[in-house]
């Protein structure tokens, strides 16, 4: 057998698969079945332990292009697939060549977008897969990156502390500037409003969707989303001199969103008038997830870091009451985790483990200990809040860190409501 691989370290080798036959004939017993997007090229998944890893058959010039477009975007913190590797120069027995495959690790606890439509009524999800989809774009651009390609099949979502985030699973239509003009950014914006609509009209023909679902309602306010964040994070502002309370207000505003600022330039065009150019970026990882990882050592999603740190300083704010004094925050950080978080995450038995992912649990836990405490009129135990969650919840909600291909068929459940709250809460 005849091959290049071209990999990264701390994954399996692969060269058991039988890679001297194209990818549609394939038949091996680590071959799983999962439930896949609209793709041009053939895809298969396998599983090797506890992981599995999807595998791409493309020509080689698109395979090693899409490796590089990974390894970059993932290097510069924009959510994407874990590229694995990238197999070349393969030959069936009798010489004839074969078309390259690209590996990818499966993303955990990601929902494919059909999916979280047949789970949930679409006005729980209208704004977070509009604001995820928006931010996902934002920041390929502020990278210099042309997508190209942006379609929900082409994204997945995983569960965000209420909200949802984007991560980009095709980059094989990609370009990659120093700068991207506005033209490419526009027309990067257009064609994902253009393959959203097609998507969401096939839901609306599956029964899926209700035809009050307006698709073209959404587009235009993903237009305007996109212009609104942008405009945000890159736009000059101009100020008086005694004005300068502004560079404050907009750097806060900058990072509340979720980004940093690189570059700040102050401009006097004129006596009294000046001007602030703002060059942003997305940096891995992001503000509140440095912070939460430097004290705890958690690596979330950036809402779930933000939901958290907001926990561990209320939770600090008590131990002053309770003991008279101040703590150091990584003091306060480990007693969070030893009192409320690690007890919390215990409380799922082994078998609802795939449900939810652990910061989510301890998120979707707080948000109905409030809840719960406000109509009791008291503060309930975490500790029960944590084991009525287990019981009248987590128990009845589906499979997440690894989807089933018949669960791709399945009909929306109309009683499971406290899913779809749960989904929306700040």
């Amino acid at each position: 057998m005849r091959l290049q691989l071209t990999a990264r370290t701390g994954h399996p080798d692969l060269l058991d698969l039988p890679w001297d036959r194209p990818l549609e004939v394939w038949q091996h017993p680590r071959l799983v079945e999962m439930p896949m997007g609209i793709h041009r090229h053939v895809v298969r998944t396998v599983r090797y332990d506890e992981r599995l890893y999807h595998l791409k058959e493309l020509p080689r010039r698109y395979a090693e292009r899409e490796w590089r477009f990974l390894r970059y975007l993932r290097a510069e913190g924009v959510p994407v697939v874990d590229v694995v590797g990238v197999v070349t120069r393969r030959e069936t027995p009798d010489g004839e060549p074969l078309e390259s495959v690209l590996i990818t690790e499966h993303l955990e606890f990601s929902v494919p977008y059909r999916l979280l439509f047949l789970r949930q009524e679409h006005r729980s999800l209208r704004d977070p897969m509009l604001d995820a989809l928006v931010h996902l774009l934002v920041q390929l651009h502020l990278n210099g990156f042309y997508w190209g390609d942006c379609s929900l099949s082409n994204t997945l979502f995983r569960r965000d502390a209420g909200r949802l985030s984007a991560y980009v699973v095709d980059t094989e239509t990609g370009e990659l500037h120093s700068e991207i003009s506005r033209g490419q950014r526009q027309m990067d914006v257009s064609l994902a409003i253009e393959k959203c609509a097609g998507e969401l009209f096939d839901l609306q023909a599956a029964g899926v969707l209700t035809a009050s679902f307006d698709v073209f309602e959404l587009g235009e306010e993903l237009q305007q989303r996109y212009d609104d964040l942008w405009n945000e994070l890159t736009s000059d502002e101009v100020f008086a001199d005694d004005e300068r309370y502004r560079i404050y207000e907009r750097l806060r505003r900058v990072n509340e969103l979720g980004y940093d600022v690189d570059e700040l330039e102050l401009v006097q065009d004129e006596p009294g008038v000046t001007r602030m150019k703002l060059r942003t970026s997305v940096l891995e990882p992001g503000r509140y997830r440095r912070l939460l990882r430097s004290l705890t050592g958690l690596d979330v999603q950036d809402n779930q870091a933000r939901r958290l740190l907001n926990d561990i300083h209320n939770y600090g704010a008590w131990l002053q009451q309770e003991e008279g004094r101040a703590l150091p925050d990584p003091l306060v950080a480990h007693r969070w985790l030893e009192a409320s978080f690690e007890p919390t995450v215990a409380a799922v038995p082994e078998h609802l483990r795939g449900r939810r992912d652990p910061a989510e649990v301890f998120h979707e836990v707080l948000h109905l200990w409030h809840q719960w405490s406000a109509a009791e009129g008291g503060d309930l135990a975490l500790e029960e809040a944590a084991r009525r969650y287990v019981g009248d919840v987590l128990s009845v909600l589906p499979e997440e860190r690894r989807i089933t291909p018949a669960e791709d068929d399945e009909a929306p459940d109309d009683d499971l409501d406290l899913d779809e709250e749960l989904l929306v809460s700040e």
